[in-house]
């Protein structure tokens, strides 16, 4: 059973999230780096595609909750960084994520930015997780 919760509130505008997660007190934090999408040898992948780049951020985001001993039910929260101002980009970017978390409507924060790290980036997914101490 994960150590995460999801809060959700009658008197807040529906959406398809948790306004608030809660982690219980026999958990320890996983703090991840942000998600990039790139490729094993380190190019940027899916250029110019938003989606192609969040579906590759997503895989990489998996591998780096399962190298701490998490899956995606163990996220607490996510920031989703796209490098757009266009609402269409950051919907695209935003629609990958969600189906990825299926019923884990995990507390997140779309945020468009004028530029991320790499070349060709266009998106970025932090996440907090909570793991039970074993």
């Amino acid at each position: 059973m994960s150590a995460v919760r999801l809060v959700r509130s009658g008197g807040l505008a529906a959406a398809p999230y948790a306004y608030a997660s809660r982690v219980e007190a026999d958990a320890e934090l996983v703090f991840l780096a942000g998600a990039c999408p790139l490729a094993d040898d380190g190019s940027t992948v899916a250029v110019g595609d938003v989606a192609g780049q969040a579906q590759r951020c997503v895989e990489t985001m998996l591998v780096a909750l399962d190298a701490a001993g998490a899956a995606l039910t163990d996220v607490a929260s996510t920031r989703v960084l796209v490098a757009s101002a266009d609402r269409r980009d950051l919907v695209a970017a935003w629609d990958v994520v969600r189906a990825a978390f299926g019923d884990h409507g995990v507390p997140s924060t779309l945020i468009g930015v004028a530029a991320l790290g790499y070349p060709d980036q266009l998106v970025e997914i932090e996440a907090v997780a909570a793991v039970r101490r074993g």
